[in-house]
């Protein structure tokens, strides 16, 4: 600014000499000054053009290009159009800085709420929008207690005590369990910073009742052989051989319960661990079946007739020991759950290029309300039965995990009091068809 007043000064010097001198000569003092004043307004005249260019620009649009000057305007406009352009380019970077950092909020696995001191919520990421059943564009600038009224909530925000998160149940959202936490920043800012932990919960619930099912199933079976040990170890004089071959008997029914029950949690533990498949195997489906077919009439000590069919004899890809057990269960579950007399029929055919096993029985069938929950660890249509037959409560688990890994589907038909069908359906990719042997 000093150089351009400088610059100004010496062009009225200039001006000066250029106008007052030549007329001072030719014409005298009285055209020389005149001469001069005249110079001089036009001058001013130039000036307060430019500078109503100025003012008029500054009063325009904040994009408005800067007009163009002459002589010491033109530097003054550059000097400018230099800072105009800086900061441009510094807006242009914190908007780009901005939009990043937007972008990274919106990306979280965890919903964010940005509220001011009053608690009227200045912003909402995706997430957010989900967990508490808001709106990003109709709900900003309302106050969050408006919106989320839960009491537990209410009271977290008013306590100020902010060191541990808060567990939200009961939202705007069913059966959505949330891990809150409010997060300072700024002198009257702060985040509220939300996590979906349902399924964590779940998993944990899951995990208590697991136990508490384990725990529930060894003490029975426990307490018996406990109970005749300690009997016959104590008083063992006074009974007889038949007393004795009885409560032994009892011993060993107990103790092979314990046996299956742990062999079946071992099994589960090793399916659910995801491990991959091994080196699958080519599984001969009719051989396998027939010696399940065998175990099942061993099982089931002659009381029903139990038949196979196999259709198309098939080679299945996968883990033999797995698919033994899964078909094992399926048919030894039909066993247990069908009174002396009825029937069991076993049944392999290929439908739509994709294998397909079934069994089908005349057994006491399942309500509709059972159905969706089969496949659930130890959960039981009927509790004294399975106990009775020797079921632990953990064969259509077994069942589903294994389906699972061999990207089988388990379909269950069933109407108390008229049987059950189960159905296994591998796909294409698992089956290899035997080539039929030319006569």
């Amino acid at each position: 600014m000093k150089s351009i007043w400088i610059r100004t000064f010496w062009i009225l010097v200039g001006l000066a000499g250029l106008v007052y001198l030549p007329a001072l000569l030719l014409y005298g003092p009285t055209a020389g000054a005149l001469s001069l004043c005249v110079g001089i307004l036009l001058l001013l005249a130039w000036h307060l053009y430019h500078l109503g260019l100025l003012l008029d620009w500054q009063e325009g649009a904040l994009d408005r290009p800067l007009p163009r000057g002459h002589g010491v305007w033109d530097a003054a406009f550059a000097g400018l159009h230099r800072r105009v352009r800086i900061r441009v380019g510094q807006q242009q970077s914190l908007a780009e800085t901005l939009d990043r950092f937007m972008r990274a909020f919106q990306a979280l696995p965890d919903g964010v709420i940005a509220f001011d001191r009053h608690q009227h919520i200045e912003w909402i990421n995706d997430r957010a929008a989900v967990h508490f059943a808001l709106s990003s564009a109709s709900d900003r600038g309302q106050a969050l207690t408006n919106l989320i009224r839960q009491p537990d909530f209410v009271a977290y925000l008013e306590s100020r005590c902010f060191d541990e998160p808060l567990i939200y149940r009961g939202g705007r959202v069913p059966g959505l369990i949330l891990m809150l936490q409010v997060i300072p920043y700024g002198e009257d800012h702060s985040l509220l910073v939300s996590r979906d932990i349902t399924q964590i919960e779940r998993m944990e619930n899951m995990r208590r009742d697991f136990i508490a099912n384990v725990s529930h199933e060894l003490r029975t079976p426990l307490t018996v052989v406990a109970g005749f040990s300690e009997m016959l170890s104590e008083n063992y004089e006074d009974y007889g051989a038949a007393e004795i071959k009885h409560y032994l008997s009892l011993i060993c029914e107990q103790n092979g319960r314990m046996q299956r029950l742990i062999q079946d949690l071992l099994t589960l533990s090793s399916l659910e661990s995801g491990a991959p498949l091994g080196n699958e195997e080519q599984v001969e489906v009719e051989p396998m079946l027939r010696s399940i077919q065998a175990e099942a009439q061993a099982l089931s000590g002659g009381k029903h007739v139990i038949t196979l069919a196999v259709e198309v004899p098939s080679v299945l890809a996968g883990c033999a020991n797995e698919l033994r057990s899964a078909f094992g269960n399926l048919v030894g579950n039909a066993v247990r759950y069908t009174p002396a007399g009825g029937r069991i029929d076993l049944c392999w055919r290929v439908f739509d290029g994709c294998g397909v096993f079934s069994v089908s029985d005349t057994g006491i069938g399942i309500a509709a309300q059972h159905l969706p929950r089969l496949t659930e660890r130890f959960y039981r249509v009927d509790r004294s039965r399975s106990r009775e037959t020797g079921g632990t409560g953990l064969g259509l688990a077994i069942v589903k995990h294994v389906l699972t890994r061999h990207q089988a589907t388990l379909d269950v038909e069933s109407e108390p009091g008229k049987g059950s069908r189960f159905s296994v359906r591998f796909p294409r990719h698992r089956l290899i068809e035997r080539p039929v042997s030319p006569v």
